[in-house]
């Protein structure tokens, strides 16, 4: 099954994709790891995707520490893959955060000095939307709202179901962006654009040669699971 998932921010979008001297920029990109978690497919039980207490996500994380091959590989057990998301259409905005150093002692010594520091953050307005493209073995059920980015920022999700995909071999063009760890096992990757972003850049407009679907006048790369290993 392959469906289209829309996203629709409700809030400003923030996560740090790059750092300009005092500017922190959003990409107007969403990571596909990112979106398992917020999606709620990462340590489930209605999709069959928990994983041992050791690494467990739902309740308390004992360390800050990212446990992404331990996380998603219960999904390629269950045949789910999620693709990154490109904005369909977005707008901008850049606020400005001030601070001051005030530093206090136990023997309230005087501070040495108070400047004040600042920076900007390029968000992602509300209102902007996202898309991306789920492949499950079996029908899924998504939340109707989600959290994404360093505020939580509240965002609404809208799934529309590709009727009969058509699997065919070729070489074709995915416009939308990929991780290329989860396709260059699969795929021979011919070309692409770079998309700068942590924990993996992401590539886009690829051109490859393997399996795909194809729905709507789209081909979606086939046979692509979550690799973590070059």
């Amino acid at each position: 099954m392959i469906y289209r998932c829309t996203i629709e921010l409700h809030d400003s979008l923030y996560f740090a994709t790059r750092e300009i001297g005092r500017l922190y920029e959003t990409e107007a990109v969403l990571h596909n790891y990112a979106l398992c978690y917020a999606l709620g497919l990462v340590d489930s039980d209605r999709h069959s995707t928990t994983v041992s207490e050791e690494h467990t996500y739902r309740y308390f994380c004992p360390e800050q520490v990212p446990k992404y091959e331990e996380h998603l590989t219960p999904l390629n057990q269950q045949g789910i893959y999620i693709t990154p998301a490109r904005a369909v259409h977005h707008t901008s905005v850049l606020n400005t955060w001030k601070y001051a150093n005030n530093n206090y002692h136990v023997e309230m010594e005087k501070t040495q000095k108070n400047i004040p520091s600042f920076g900007r953050a390029k968000e992602i307005a509300p209102e902007s939307q996202f898309e991306c493209f789920i492949i499950s073995e079996k029908p899924l059920t998504l939340p109707k709202w989600i959290r994404l980015g360093k505020w939580m920022s509240k965002a609404e999700v809208r799934l529309e179901e590709f009727s009969k995909p058509r699997r065919s071999h070729s070489e074709f063009i995915f416009p939308y962006p990929l991780n290329p760890l989860d396709v260059m096992f699969s795929h021979q990757v011919l070309s692409y654009d770079t998309v700068n972003m942590p924990p993996v850049s992401l590539i886009r407009n690829v051109r490859m040669q393997g399996d795909y679907y194809e729905v709507a006048q789209l081909k979606i790369p086939a046979q692509i699971q979550y690799r973590f290993r070059g």
